[in-house]
């Protein structure tokens, strides 16, 4: 058995549930994701999560203001950002190129299919008439006194 999704249901009162709805428009995301984000968050931090209002983020544990925004960001250099962007295009180049091998392997197969045991030639079946003690040799010929 797999990991199912279980759902959770509780009451709200219509004051506080058009305050969530205000949240997740917000956001831009449903009011379940919402939900789902408190509660990711509760497990990830094992059950240490508080949530209090935005004004008051700003403001550490002792009651000082702090300067940074909410939520944090991080300044990334633009040639990170060239990297990766190059790296997801050839990823994307890489994928399209293995579906056209794909495509091209499957055409070869079924053309092989198609054609009856009969064309094929093995070379074993060839040499089956001669002298079993001369191989042909491929190559320049050479002296076997010189050996």
């Amino acid at each position: 058995m797999g990991n199912k999704n279980k759902t959770i249901s509780f009451r709200v009162s219509q004051e506080k549930f058009e305050t969530l709805r205000d949240i997740a428009e917000e956001r831009d995301i449903s009011l379940s994701a919402v939900f789902r984000d408190y509660v990711d968050m509760l497990v990830a931090h094992g059950g240490q999560v508080e949530v209090v209002p935005e004004h008051e983020v700003s403001e550490s544990a002792d009651g000082t203001s702090t300067s940074e925004s909410f939520p944090p960001k991080v300044n990334v250099p633009k040639s990170f950002v060239r990297e990766h962007e190059r790296l997801e295009l050839e990823a994307e180049h890489l994928r399209e190129q293995l579906e056209e091998h794909k495509r091209y392997v499957t055409k070869l197969r079924q053309e092989l299919d198609e054609h009856d045991q009969e064309d094929i030639v093995h070379l074993d079946e060839l040499d089956g008439d001669q002298d079993e003690e001369s191989p042909y040799r491929i190559g320049s010929s050479f002296d076997e006194s010189s050996i």
